[in-house]
């Protein structure tokens, strides 16, 4: 049987509405009547006798008595509720409850700019979504989401920042880096430390230090320093000492598996590692262990290289380091820490075992002494993980061969102009240039996408009230309460905008490069975005802010970002490295040991410092 409304149905509707209006139309002149004394209209004009007068007349007062105009339509509204088979009960509360009900929920409709429905419409959706929408819902999270971090069951929505409308074929080749011929052990371990990864391990193949060695040095170095940087969250010494006698036992037996071959390095603290600590930078999970390996870290274990520390911020105490961006969690520390760092293309690297903030931003690169460390780091660790859907075996080519000579590279106004003038003086072909897009929500696109993301993964977290534990209530717990209300529509409206952004870049990324500012917030929010890789590299130092009276040597650091389309990695790093072969900012040391005649930090050293809080 159909179940539409009969023609009679609706006809008996209809005069029911009618003759109920008019009998509503003909009592509004009592109930106003005070009214009417108080502006001094004349009855008469109220209720004229002739219909079409009157008629006209009902309309000017309408528009000139709001009062009226809300009391008309309540009753319209009565009588809507009773024709929808919401009318009083007998005890006559009914009524009051439903218009209370819709006036309650179209208030907690404001919250989604989604206040425009009238009060069956409301209730209607209220109907909706407690016997249809919340089953659903609850189905759905005791599937997923209890457990934290989106470790398991991702999203089959992949984002692709691929611009070419075929996607890329072929086998990725790995890159011929070139070997550290010719270098001699230094005499100090100071020396040792500040050596590049190439460097390290050449002596380790030549036998001039051992990876166990090599571990040691770099042990007590994180030892030292980090009761004042702390960087540290769990040393993995056991496990480093296996692991290097592991390699100088492969060693001995004629088999190099590679540049990294006996190299200590960290890994930030959302990668697991089975045995030790992930904490994922809060104190709510302070003493969760994960029995995952990492893709990263089994790619990084393969390649002989020996892992020291879990860390929670990458500050040069160690070769290099793996880190991880959604919003800026490479560009800024890098940025501040003088050290040399990539963002690669989203999708250069699996994120299996890695904890996830956002599934469509989330991207794991390399921390270096240089650029070319960071050539081989991303060498190693990219490539297609099976269990990452992201992930892709990218044909990037070789930035050890790229003839920048061929390369037009753009810079911003923000450019450091050293790094713009050491490249032209290189060959390359500089030009002004400003990258436009008409999107004008680019950092709000980035904050509902990562907080909407980052609340499905933390579902569990939030519900069970551990956010109130967190250790910085003004960020995470206040980003993701206020996630919970961005509706499903607003989240794929902003991804449709995300989808405008990443063509507006493409059309207008008319340069093979381009040199800006690295720490730029809107640049980090729409590179992110894009996907755009970025390398950060240090370009000189400026004075602290309100230094010890007595002077001191410290200084921060300055640095640029030489930015590329997705899927030419290789170009940044190549220029990286050409600007790098002029200059020797990331050779600088920071003076830690000699800060100043009264700013010193004793060893051990024991200036306490307030806890950081931590941006993932």
């Amino acid at each position: 049987m159909s179940s539409r409304p009969s023609t009679r149905f609706l006809a008996s509707l209809f005069l029911l509405l009618f003759y109920s209006l008019a009998d509503s139309f003909a009592d509004l002149p009592s109930q106003f009547q005070a009214q009417q004394e108080l502006t001094n209209v004349n009855k008469s004009a109220i209720l004229p006798t002739c219909p079409c007068r009157r008629a006209a007349t009902l309309l000017e007062m309408v528009k000139n008595y709001k009062i009226i105009w809300d009391m008309f339509c309540q009753k319209v509204m009565d009588l809507m509720i009773h024709s929808r088979s919401l009318a009083p009960s007998k005890n006559g509360n009914e009524c009051p409850k439903n218009i209370t009900e819709a006036s309650q929920i179209r208030h907690g409709l404001t919250l989604l700019d989604a206040d425009f429905f009238n009060d069956i419409k409301v209730l209607e959706i209220a109907k909706g979504a407690k016997e249809f929408n919340i089953p659903i819902i609850r189905a759905n999270r005791k599937l997923v989401a209890s457990i934290n971090g989106g470790l398991h069951n991702p999203s089959p929505l992949v984002f692709n920042p691929e611009w070419s409308k075929e996607q890329s074929q072929g086998k990725a080749s790995r890159f011929n880096h070139p070997s550290a011929s010719g270098i001699q052990r230094p005499n100090n371990e100071e020396d040792i430390a500040f050596m590049s990864v190439l460097k390290l391990g050449e002596l380790i193949k030549k036998k001039q230090i051992t990876s166990e060695e090599l571990t040691g040095i770099f042990l007590k170095r994180l030892r030292r320093y980090n009761p004042v940087l702390e960087s540290v969250v769990s040393y993995t010494e056991d496990l480093a000492y296996q692991q290097a006698k592991e390699a100088d036992k492969l060693l001995s037996q004629g088999v190099h598996l590679g540049p990294l071959h006996g190299i200590p390095y960290g890994l930030k603290d959302i990668i697991s590692v089975p045995l030790y600590k992930t904490t994922w930078g809060s104190t709510t999970f302070k003493n969760q262990v994960l029995n995952i390996e990492a893709w990263v870290y089994k790619r990084l274990k393969s390649a002989g290289a020996v892992l020291v520390a879990k860390l929670s911020l990458i500050t040069g105490m160690i070769p290099f380091a793996i880190g991880s961006e959604t919003a800026g969690s490479i560009t800024y520390p890098a940025s501040q820490c003088g050290v040399t760092a990539l963002r690669p293309t989203f999708g250069s690297v699996g994120r299996t075992g890695v904890m996830s903030l956002s599934e469509s931003l989330d991207k794991l690169g390399p921390f270096c002494r240089n650029a070319a460390d960071c050539a081989v780091i991303l060498d190693v660790i990219r490539g297609k993980d099976p269990d990452d859907l992201s992930s892709r075996d990218i044909p990037f080519g070789d930035p050890f061969s790229v003839d920048i000579t061929k390369l037009t590279v753009g810079y911003l106004d923000d450019a450091d102009m050293e790094v713009v003038h050491v490249l032209e003086s290189k060959g390359v072909k500089v030009v002004p240039f400003k990258l436009n897009y008409t999107v004008d929500s680019v950092q709000g696109i980035l904050n509902f996408t990562m907080d909407v993301d980052m609340l499905a993964h933390f579902d569990e977290w939030q519900r069970s009230g551990k956010d109130d534990d967190y250790e910085a209530q003004d960020q995470w717990p206040v980003e993701l309460r206020r996630a919970r209300v961005v509706s499903a529509v607003d989240y794929l409206q902003a991804q449709r905008a995300r989808g405008k952004l990443i063509q507006e870049v493409k059309e207008n990324f008319n340069v093979d490069a381009f040199i800006g500012n690295a720490t730029d917030w809107e640049r980090v929010c729409m590179g992110n975005l894009v996907g755009l890789p970025v390398i950060v590299v240090p370009t000189g130092f400026k004075n602290i802010p309100n230094p010890p009276p007595t002077g001191t040597r410290r200084r921060t650091t300055v640095n640029t970002g030489i930015y590329a389309p997705p899927n030419h990695d290789h170009i940044a790093l190549a220029l990286a490295m050409a600007y790098q072969s002029a200059t020797n900012h990331h050779k600088q040391r920071p003076p830690i040991d000699e800060l100043g005649p009264n700013d010193t930090i004793s060893n051990p050293p024991t200036v306490p410092i307030p806890p950081r809080r931590l941006h993932m």
